[in-house]
């Protein structure tokens, strides 16, 4: 849902925070206090999608009110603007213009979608507003060009697709042929090139035997699980996320392809809770990051229960890793706030101020703790795992988990991912730390 505003309360709502809610370009030295802090946040509130994107909305809605109970940021409740991703990347950067321009915000974070990351950070330039991507995993958006006012608080694609890739060869390192079905947009298609890549590198000679691309947000997969069961891949890669692979693993667990070949699913924790029982054991698993809910040896093991079990308190459900990203925006928004004024003498910052607090920020999460680097890239470890059931949890989790430094997986500055990628030697594997119970 979107937060609803007339044009009247806007034009109040803008005087009332006086020269704090500025437009873009406004950088004036001396800011106001404001009453509120303006959060623009989009997310996916309907569509397949949004099975990622409401629980991390009412993640942000949890946090938020728990922040505000507490005395806000700078003492400044918090206030944020939802809006829906789905109907496209037009609709969106319209949307954009319109959180800054008409509503104020302070800050922004997007996005779900990589393609509505890579619409939106073009417009954080334009319009100097802080922008944290919170969610997307297109490695593009800081190999292609600088964004001075853009920041990503978690890993991203390269990362998630190496240390899975990774995980394979060292746990099922026979396999010989590949097939590979992902979402036909930015992120399946990045994907995809980045996986090849690497295996190419580390594994060469592997015969890719299907590159499938089904439409974003299809419902039938049935064309798609014929080929795989006739091409008998050994592996089976998928980075789909979402409605998509729910419906893709149920269609191909009916057809008892988990039985035939060894299924990568990067990016599955979201989906394990839906699928239940569906989900078979014994496939390699990753979850974008190091938060699972059975983390092995979390930074902070009481924050981390308590941010679960608070979650399944309100929602009667675990949090997913939406939820954990948005958090984590949630995190380093508060530190880059606390920086920003700390570096003011208590002042509140304008828009240049604030982005210049990002950049080479550090803060912790209950599993671990993220640093932004100079691109604006936030680091995050990988944990991968191999799906199991077990008396705690209805769904598949991880056991025999490995925790990939976020410098292990994650390309360096100032070069381009499938580049990088092309020149991994397999002693890499000989760095990856051994498995974790759990």
């Amino acid at each position: 849902m979107t937060h609803a505003v007339t044009r009247r309360a806007a034009m109040l709502g803008a005087a009332a925070t006086s020269g704090s809610l500025l437009l873009a370009g406004g950088n004036a030295g001396a800011q106001t206090k404001p009453t509120e802090l303006r959060v623009g946040i989009t997310t996916f509130l309907s569509g397949a999608a949004s099975v990622f994107g409401v629980p991390a909305k009412q993640t942000a809605e949890m946090l938020f009110e728990e922040i505000n109970k507490a005395g806000g940021i700078g003492g400044v409740p918090v206030k944020p603007f939802f809006v829906d991703e789905a109907p496209g990347t037009d609709h969106l950067v319209g949307e954009y213009r319109r959180l800054v321009q008409n509503e104020g915000v302070h800050i922004v974070f997007a996005s779900i979608s990589s393609g509505s990351c890579l619409a939106c950070t073009p417009l954080s330039d334009e319009m100097k507003k802080t922008t944290l991507l919170w969610d997307c995993g297109t490695q593009r958006i800081f190999e292609e060009g600088p964004h001075p006012y853009a920041f990503r608080t978690q890993g991203y694609g390269t990362p998630e697709v190496l240390a899975p890739l990774l995980y394979l060869l060292k746990n099922k390192p026979d396999f010989r042929t590949l097939a590979v079905i992902n979402q036909d947009y930015a992120w399946g298609r990045d994907s995809w090139e980045m996986w090849k890549a690497g295996m190419d590198a580390l594994k060469p000679g592997v015969r890719v035997v299907a590159e499938m691309f089904p439409r974003l947000g299809a419902t039938d997969y049935s064309t798609e699980v014929t080929r795989l069961l006739a091409t008998r891949p050994d592996v089976i890669l998928s980075t789909s996320w979402g409605g998509d692979l729910v419906t893709f693993v149920r269609q191909a667990s009916e057809r008892k392809l988990f039985e035939r070949s060894t299924f990568v699913l990067p990016v599955a924790e979201a989906s394990m809770q839906i699928l239940g029982k569906n989900m078979a054991a014994g496939h390699v698993i990753g979850t974008r990051g190091d938060h699972w809910n059975n983390h092995p040896k979390p930074k902070d093991p009481a924050r981390l229960a308590k941010f679960v079990d608070g979650y399944r308190a309100k929602f009667n459900e675990y949090p997913i890793y939406p939820c954990h990203h948005m958090a984590q925006a949630i995190s380093a928004m508060q530190a880059g706030f606390a920086k920003a004024i700390a570096a003011k003498g208590g002042g509140w910052p304008n828009d240049q101020e604030l982005a210049n607090a990002f950049r080479g920020l550090t803060f912790d999460t209950p599993t671990s703790t993220i640093t932004l680097r100079e691109d604006g890239q936030g680091l995050e470890d990988q944990i991968v795992g191999m799906s199991s059931f077990n008396d705690r949890f209805p769904f598949a989790v991880p056991k025999d988990m490995v925790i990939f430094p976020a410098a292990m997986v994650s390309t360096p500055v100032g070069m381009k991912s499938v580049e990088w990628l092309k020149t991994l030697k397999p002693d890499i594997l000989a760095q990856m730390a051994p498995p974790i119970a759990g």
